[in-house]
Formats: structure tokens, C-alpha cells, sequence
């Protein structure tokens, strides 16, 4: 029997903004633990929420991107749980009326496009965290995380694979930073998803027995824990045992799930009307004030440099795949940098140098102007590329000046032809053999001899005038 995976999954984004969703304590990522809190995010008696409008503000952008429906009139309801890393043992979120609904994302997978459907999208507090002290044996709750504002994206089980989840997630992470709502590091939690997964006969419309995967810290990770549970549940229908709905725990170094709890369903959670928060209530120009400023996203970006710098679709999609990134060539461009040129640079010694520095575009000091002037020493003839590349490994690190270190270190290329004739001469005389070669049809030795005029001028040699000026001596002119 074929069997057809059915995927849907629940994305918690934490928002980008600089307080807390219901009160002033910061969303900094780390501090001490219990130093960003306070009686409202704690839950203490008396302490009364206040929504955070920027928090609204990011929720309906992140609706608009994802074509979603936004709710005009929507509350906030309390949802009831008892656990460690909830002080106040209940979550503000919403259930009955999510600031939107009904959206849909289009998706270019490995495996095929499709479309996804948002269900809905809501806005909600996040909780604390349980930090787990092994050599203690103790387990201690860190408070700093609880009241920091999320949206929480729901979509439809219209996933039929791992690379279609990737896909999606890819093109949710992208879009979501392009609009400056979430900085979406999974590493520190701002972006974390649940797979409800289940598996059925191929051609059925029934859908089967669903679990949930918890502890999903990366991307690989999520395509190793959808590959792993949908080969367990059908192994389990095919022994003739039954697939038991409950949340599942990712375990990374066994490479497996295991059981954590039985699933909860709505009514588990005692959801009732938040009573200290009034209903949000959105007027027309609010929404339309938003759509109008939406940002060009990357989708847009990427046809556009296409289009008006003819730039090749894979330069496309790696420049534009970080806000900061498309940014930084948008920046070289406006200093008159050729788009290519500085596209290039881009995709080789840039990305290699954060690659190689562990780093993200965001942490670079790198600026777009120190670069635009090394490239244009380059265009202007004085340095070579090798030279220049040797440069921009200099300054990579403290945004230095270019033309002072070229200058102190004096990289400046040779442009004088009496100094390059003088060193093909000696180059020619040491090396006759290559020469011989060369005139017997070897191209391969004129490369050699190219290689050993540059050693003569320290590699500070124009390249095109060497090639030149040797293409002459060899050819008797």
C-alpha cells in the first residue's frame, strides 16, 4: 500500500518589538535570569495588561503579507494551564477571534509548488522557560521570556512533505524579517514550530490519527523528525497497532520521537473572555494605512534585479534571501557600483567571509561604501582583483579604510610599462623552456610565464597589461 503524509503546522514568531505585549519590561534576548520581568508579566494580583500597539501593528502586517482576512473586531481570551513556566497559570491569547483568518501562501518546493492555507493567525503572550541544571539535578524557571509578544500562524494540513514544510517555512522566515516584524532566529527561540503530522492510505480523504512534534530547533530538524514519525505511525497501522494522538518530544541525538503527554484539545484549556483586555477594533484607513507601506519583499526583489540588472536568477535569490543582505547591494548600486560587479563581490568574498566568520549579514561592519571605493579602485585601474581581494580581508573586520591601507601597504598596482617590460624580460630570460612551449602551441605555458611577471612585481602588476605586453614579446611584434 502507498501511504500519503498529511502536515500542518503551528509557527510561534516572537515580534520584533522593544517591550513586552501587555507591559514596558524589555523583549531583550538574554540577561540574568528573572531581571526583565514585572508584577503584570508575572501575573500578580492587581496587575492590569495594556496591549502593546506596536505588537498590533506587527499581527496585521504579518496578515497582510500572507493574504490573510484581518479580523476588524477581535478579543483576547484566557487559556488555562497549570505549568512551571507560567506563573499566573493562564496565557493571554486568542481563540474565538483571531486578528485574522483565511489566508494563503504560494509554495515552490523541490517536490512541486503548492498552495498552503492559513488558518489563522493570532496574537498571544509567550511563557517563561525551564533551564535544566543536570549536574544539580534541579530544574529552575527563568521568568524573562513570559509576556513577550508572538503571533502564532496556524495552516491548514496542506503539506504532503518535508521539503514542502522547509519550503514554506523558508519563505515565512524571509518574509517575515523583510517586514521588520520578527528577526526569526530559531537559535534564541524567535522562531518556533509544531508539526501536527498523520498519515493515510494514498487516494483517501479521511484523514488519520494526528501527533504533535515539540523541540524542533532548526530546519533540519523538522525534515529528520516528519521523516522519522511518518515511517513510525505507518510502521505501527501495518503491525496492526493504533497511532494514539499526543504531543511528541524531538529527540536530536537519538534522531527520534518519544511520547511527552496525551494531545490536549480546546476545551482542556477553559478558555473564557480575557475580562482586563477591551476588543480591538480596526478601522479601514488602519488597515489600508498598512497595506500601503508593506515593503518590497523578496519575491519582488528578485524579479526586479532580473529585470533591470540582468543578474542570474541563483545571484537573485541569494542576495535578496536576507533583508540586509539585498540592502547592502541596493546601497553599493546607489554608490555606483556596477550591479554585477557588486553582486559578484557579493556572492563570493562577502558571503564566503561571513560563512567563514560564523556570522550573519546583520553582525557585519563591513559598510556598503568602504566596499563600493574598493571596487572602484579596481575599475579605476589600481589595484588588481587579487590584490583588492587581499584588501577586503583587511577590512572585513573594523570597516577600515581602503585607501589608507592601500596606500601604507603599497598595493597600489603597477601601471608603469617601462617596469612591466623590464620584468617580462626577466621572466622570458629565466625561463626558456616555457617560452619554447608557449611557441610550440602549449597555452599553458603563457600562464606560467603570467604567474612568474606578477612574482617579478610583487603581484601588484596590471593584469591586462601584462598579458599584453608578453603577448607581444612572444609573438615577435
Amino acid at each position: 500500500m502507498t501511504w500519503e503524509t498529511v502536515i500542518g503546522l503551528e509557527t510561534h514568531v516572537e515580534l520584533a518589538t522593544k517591550t513586552k505585549i501587555f507591559c514596558s519590561c524589555t523583549t531583550q534576548f538574554g540577561g540574568a535570569p528573572n531581571t526583565h520581568c514585572c508584577p503584570v508579566c508575572t501575573g500578580m494580583p492587581g496587575a492590569l495588561p495594556v496591549l502593546n500597539e506596536k505588537v498590533l501593528e506587527f499581527a496585521v502586517k504579518a496578515a497582510l503579507a500572507l493574504n490573510c482576512t484581518v479580523t476588524r473586531y477581535s478579543k483576547f481570551d484566557r487559556k488555562n494551564y497549570f505549568y512551571p513556566d507560567l506563573p499566573k497559570a493562564y496565557q493571554i491569547s486568542q481563540l474565538y477571534l483571531p486578528i485574522a483568518r483565511d489566508g494563503r501562501v504560494e509554495v515552490d518546493a523541490p517536490s512541486g509548488p503548492c498552495t498552503v492555507g492559513i488558518h489563522e493567525l493570532h496574537m498571544e503572550e509567550d511563557a517563561g522557560k525551564l533551564v535544566h541544571d543536570p549536574w544539580l539535578d534541579q530544574t529552575r524557571a527563568d521568568y524573562n521570556r513570559c509576556g513577550v509578544p508572538l503571533i502564532e500562524i496556524v495552516t491548514q494540513p496542506d503539506f504532503r512533505s518535508a521539503d514542502q514544510v522547509i519550503a514554506y517555512l523558508e519563505l515565512l522566515k524571509e518574509t517575515l524579517q523583510y517586514l521588520g516584524v520578527s528577526d526569526c532566529k530559531m537559535q534564541e527561540g524567535s522562531l518556533r514550530c509544531d508539526v501536527n503530522l498523520s498519515v493515510r492510505p494514498l487516494g483517501s480523504e479521511a484523514l488519520g490519527t494526528r501527533t504533535e512534534m515539540k523541540n524542533l530547533s532548526s530546519f533540519k530538524a523538522i525534515a529528520r523528525a516528519i521523516d522519522y514519525e511518518a515511517r513510525r505511525q505507518i510502521e505501527l497501522i501495518q503491525e496492526g497497532k493504533r497511532v494514539v494522538q499526543e504531543t511528541r518530544r524531538w529527540d536530536e541525538n537519538k534522531d527520534a520521537t518519544y511520547a511527552m503527554r496525551s494531545k490536549e484539545n480546546a476545551q482542556d484549556y477553559r478558555y473564557f473572555p480575557e475580562p482586563d483586555l477591551p476588543p480591538v477594533q480596526l478601522s479601514e484607513d488602519y488597515v489600508a494605512s498598512l497595506r500601503a507601506a508593506q515593503p518590497e519583499l523578496a519575491a519582488e526583489k528578485r524579479a526586479r534585479y532580473q529585470a533591470d540588472y540582468g543578474l542570474p536568477s541563483y545571484h537573485c535569490q541569494m542576495i535578496t534571501s536576507d533583508r540586509i543582505l539585498a540592502r547592502f547591494f541596493e546601497d553599493l548600486v546607489a554608490l555606483g557600483t556596477p550591479p554585477k560587479q557588486g553582486a559578484n563581490w557579493i556572492m563570493g568574498e562577502v558571503l564566503g567571509a561571513l560563512s567563514a566568520k560564523g556570522m550573519n549579514p546583520g553582525d557585519m561592519k563591513l559598510s556598503a561604501a568602504t566596499l563600493a571605493r574598493l571596487i572602484a579602485l579596481v575599475e579605476e585601474g589600481r589595484l588588481n582583483r587579487n590584490t583588492a581581494v587581499k584588501v577586503f580581508e583587511a577590512v572585513f573586520d573594523d570597516d577600515g579604510d581602503v585607501e589608507t591601507y592601500v596606500r601604507d601597504h603599497g598595493l597600489e598596482q603597477v601601471r608603469d610599462t617601462g617596469l612591466v617590460e623590464a620584468a617580462v624580460a626577466r621572466a622570458l630570460e629565466a625561463n626558456p623552456q616555457s617560452v619554447t612551449d608557449f611557441r610550440s602551441g602549449k597555452e599553458k605555458a603563457f600562464g606560467f610565464l603570467v604567474g612568474q611577471v606578477m612574482r617579478e612585481l610583487k603581484g601588484k602588476a596590471d593584469p591586462k597589461l601584462v598579458n599584453e605586453l608578453l603577448h607581444r614579446v612572444l609573438q615577435g611584434s
